[in-house]
C-alpha cells in the first residue's frame, strides 16, 4: 500500500515521503496512529505541504545539530518520580517525561518524538537515553531519576 508519511518514522522515512508498506502495517499502526495518511493524487498536493512544515521544525544542518548536542549532554537532568520503597517506579518514565525535564533543566526544546530510551525506565537511579536531533546526530542524554 502507498502511503504518505505525516511524522518521521525510524526506519521508514521522514514526514511528506511517499512509501509503500505492507497493508496491515499501514492499516493497523501508521494510519490510526496518525503517523501517515493514505496515498491519493489529491493526497499528492498535501505533501508540499507536509515537507514545507518539516523544514520549519527539523534541524536543518549538522552543524546546528552539533551544537543542540553540545548544548544538550552539558544538561544534568534529573526526573523526580514517584516510587516505591524498593526503588521501582508506579509506573515508567515516558520519552515526554524526558523531554519536559530537559526544558526544565534549561536544555533545548526537544520533541518527544525525538527522545529514544533504550528500554523502559522502571527504576529509580542513572539511565541512558538518547535524542535523534539529525539522520546522523544523536546526542546521548544521562538522566537521573530521583524519588519524589
Amino acid at each position: 500500500m502507498k502511503i504518505i508519511l505525516t511524522h518521521e518514522v525510524s526506519g521508514l522515512g521522514a514526514a511528506g515521503e511517499v512509501v509503500d508498506v505492507k497493508d496491515g502495517y499501514a492499516r493497523n499502526y501508521l494510519i490510526p496512529r496518525k503517523f501517515a495518511i493514505r496515498w491519493t493524487k489529491g493526497g499528492e498536493k498535501d505533501v508540499e505541504q507536509i515537507r514545507r512544515a518539516r523544514k520549519i521544525h527539523e534541524i536543518a544542518t549538522i552543524e546546528q545539530a552539533n551544537e543542540i548536542k553540545a548544548r544538550l549532554e552539558a544538561v544534568k537532568v534529573r526526573l523526580a518520580v514517584r516510587s516505591g520503597d524498593a526503588g521501582r517506579l508506579f509506573g515508567s518514565v515516558t520519552p515526554a517525561d524526558v523531554a519536559s525535564a530537559i526544558e526544565s533543566a534549561g536544555g533545548p526544546k526537544i520533541d518527544k518524538r525525538r527522545v529514544e530510551l533504550g528500554a523502559p525506565i522502571k527504576t529509580l537511579g542513572a539511565h541512558a537515553t538518547s535524542v535523534r536531533l539529525h539522520p546522523e546526530v544523536a546526542a546521548k542524554v544521562n538522566v537521573e531519576v530521583v524519588s519524589a
